[in-house]
């Protein structure tokens, strides 16, 4: 448990879910400082009542911190300017980054006396609103021991102790490229049913009852496919390279997933297409086109 003078954290990356989060910490009673380098996220955290920074060394040695960051690149640079000053007990990483980022991570902070969880999310904005995201969790036992009470307060305790660090990662990707395929083969399925005069938010009802059924199918399609709004709050660019890291961390252990490998390259395929600021939703507007609002890529005028 954190007593009131250790319920400082610092959230760093105000973007949609980083923001969330912070805005979760806050509201329930946790003395939240945000960091962000720009503006416009650090000004929409502020009208949350969240205190913000422009300077990543101010947060340095914050007992519990948050990342939520876009690259595990970006991680590498961050984790040693947020130890260089003592008193750091936890860093929960909620960023989808890679394993051998993490493990690097989770060394660096053992060595300084901290403990370095990986802990990527599901759950979207949503969940991170809420407090009721899901957390894959890579960490040694003493390290999830001491990210526990930041982790509680984001999942409300669905979090699932994978293994060692680095493998919060490996599962999340999975997990990723998981519904990857599944958004292209749902839209698929969609697709044919509509070419036969079948209506494909009957189709995807019925098939979510069935064996074939899934998040997908139930909830993805009719709330943002099918009606048009595309407002899941995830971009296509993020889902694209997800997939794309997925098939990677595979291929240096020595696996080859084929139909993981196509389905990555059809997310690179609409990445081209529809930029990397689409909701990742769009793929079913280059895997089944007339099924969505929208139509296909380019196209002037609505499906009909």
């Amino acid at each position: 448990m954190t007593d009131h003078t250790n319920r400082r954290v610092a959230v760093i990356g105000l973007g949609a879910m980083g923001g969330a989060m912070a805005a979760t910490l806050h509201r329930t009673g946790w003395d939240v400082t945000g960091f962000d380098p720009f503006d416009g996220a650090r000004a929409a955290a502020a009208e949350a009542g969240i205190a913000t920074t422009a300077n990543l060394e101010d947060v340095a040695g914050t007992p519990y911190v948050v990342l939520s960051l876009p690259a595990a690149s970006i991680v590498e640079t961050t984790v040693p300017q947020l130890l260089a000053a003592p008193g750091t007990v936890a860093i929960v990483d909620t960023t989808t980054s890679e394993p051998a980022t993490s493990k690097h991570m989770a060394s660096l902070a053992d060595a300084q006396g901290a403990a370095f969880v990986d802990a990527p999310v599901s759950g979207g904005r949503d969940g991170a609103a809420t407090g009721s995201l899901s957390a894959f969790v890579g960490a040694t036992d003493a390290a999830l021991t001491a990210a526990e009470p930041v982790l509680l307060a984001l999942t409300g305790g669905k979090y699932s102790h994978i293994g060692g660090p680095g493998s919060g990662n490996v599962v999340k990707l999975l997990n990723n490229v998981l519904a990857a395929a599944n958004l292209v083969s749902v839209g698929e399925a969609l697709g044919v049913a509509k070419a036969y005069g079948i209506d494909p938010a009957k189709a995807a009802a019925s098939i979510s009852e069935a064996s074939g059924g899934s998040k997908v199918s139930a909830n993805m399609y009719p709330n943002w496919v099918l009606s048009g709004t595309h407002d899941s709050g995830f971009s296509l660019g993020l889902m694209a390279r997800d997939a794309a890291l997925a098939v990677d961390v595979a291929a240096q252990i020595g696996e080859n997933p084929a139909l993981l490998a196509a389905v990555a390259g059809q997310w690179q395929d609409a990445l081209a297409v529809l930029g990397p600021r689409a909701d990742f939703t769009e793929i079913a507007r280059t895997v089944a086109p007339a099924i969505t609002p929208a139509g296909a890529p380019g196209r002037s005028t609505p499906a009909s």
